[in-house]
């Protein structure tokens, strides 16, 4: 899983929530610093294992936690 700068994810929640852009990241570390994705506020850090790649798990339900990449 490739993380970098100006990417977008969208909360895999089904009720919705923010999008978020990925400001900054050193690989290896277990947190990423993020803004809103329209915004660009609210910056904070999310841990890395909550960026997911797929809309779905091995098992291939959807997604209900974390956040899902938008420009793969």
């Amino acid at each position: 899983m490739s993380i970098a700068p100006t990417q977008t994810y969208r909360s895999a929640d089904p009720r919705g929530g923010p999008r978020i852009r990925i400001e900054k990241y050193t690989p290896g570390h277990a947190h990423a610093w993020v803004s809103d994705a329209d915004t660009g506020k609210r910056a904070r850090w999310v841990l890395v294992r909550s960026l997911h790649q797929t809309p779905t798990t091995r098992t291939g339900q959807p997604r209900r936690t974390g956040y899902i990449r938008e420009d793969a």
